[in-house]
Order: structure tokens, then sequence, then C-alpha cells
């Protein structure tokens, strides 16, 4: 069974600095949150832009670069392992994407969100369910989001290869946590997510 059509996506605003904002990033036990803002050129449609987890790994490298290339603006942000300790993932999230929304240059007019929530930045907008799928500008911030989250797992791979973070992204797979129960956390580990939590009270 198809899953039902999306309805159409109705936007408050008109002109050509409306941001898309995505993240990557909230379910591993490791490394960063990574958000991401994109405004699009009106002029110069990039086609091809959807959803990142419907790409494969070479598509969304392609289209992140053309994103890089051809966007009026476009940013990527994170909050640390650190910081998602220490504020929890939720608003951890929500600070990765102020800070990918700050550093657009152009500066936004209006946002476009995925999810369900605004981040509570000043600069007005909409939260989209499912945007990644329904907005140009927010499926290319999720693919500069991935893209970028997917690099950092791979430079943590090469210093950590024990791990498998090249294979799980961080992900709490079954390779990743027969990983930490043999090795134990790195720093880059979520100390609040339960899985490190149990296996540092063994360390």
């Amino acid at each position: 069974m198809s899953e039902p059509a999306l309805p159409p996506l109705e936007i408050d605003y008109q002109g050509d600095r409306l941001a898309g904002v995505d993240e990557v990033g909230r379910g591993p036990l490791a490394g960063s949150v990574v958000a991401a803002a994109v405004i699009l050129d009106p002029a110069c449609p990039i086609d091809g832009l959807t959803d990142s987890k419907q790409l494969t790994a070479r598509r969304r490298e392609a289209l992140s670069a053309r994103v890089r290339e051809q966007a009026l603006a476009w940013t990527v942000a994170e909050a640390s392992a650190e910081e998602i300790d220490g504020l929890n993932i939720y608003h951890a999230t929500h600070l990765a994407m102020r800070r990918a929304i700050d550093a657009l240059s152009p500066a936004a007019e209006y946002l476009l969100v995925d999810g369900n929530r605004l981040p509570g930045h000043h600069v007005p907008g909409q939260a989209v369910v499912k945007g990644d799928a329904r907005h140009p500008a927010i499926a290319a911030a999720s693919i500069l989001a991935k893209v970028a989250r997917d690099a950092a797992m791979l430079e943590l791979d090469a210093r950590h290869p024990d791990y498998g973070f090249a294979r799980h992204k961080g992900y709490p797979t079954r390779e990743h946590l027969s990983a930490l129960e043999r090795f134990g956390p790195l720093p880059e580990h979520r100390r609040s997510f339960g899985p490190v939590k149990r296996q540092l009270a063994l360390f």
C-alpha cells in the first residue's frame, strides 16, 4: 500500500530569501547533530532534490556539490556531543539549526523547517512535516546536512576503525553496540544516551 499523497504546501511568503532548514543525526550514539540552511536561487533550479534518505550516497554527494555551487546561500552548522549531553538532543538540534540560519549570507527572510517545531529563531517561518519531500529548499538542506555528517563519521572511522563508524554512521546497530561493549565509549560518544551511559558505568 502506497502512502497517501501529501497536501500541497502553502507558504506565506513570496520573496527570494526563503531558507529551507533540516537536520541529521538525532538518533546516533556518537558525533554532532548537524543542521543545514539553504536559500535556493529561483532562477537556477536544481533537478532531483528530495529527501536525502531516498538517495544513494553518490547521488547525495553530486547534489550537495550542485547546491553549494548554485544556491544563493547555504550553511552547515552543528551542536557537539557535549552540547547534546548538556542540553538534550531536542534543544541541541534547534541550536544547530539556529547556528545555520544565523550564518546565511544573504540572511533569510522566511524559514521552512523540516518537522513539527520551529527552532526559536527571530526570522518568521513555518514547520513542515515531511518537509524534505515537499519543498526543494528543505530537501537541499537535508542533503547538505547528511553529506556533512557522513563525512565526519568517515573521519571518526579513520581514527577509530574498530567501531565501524563508516558503516553505521554512529547509529545503535548491533555492530556499534558490540564495539561499545568491547572497547568502551569514545570522547565523541553521547554520554546521556542510554547504551553509552550503561557502558560508562562499567568502564
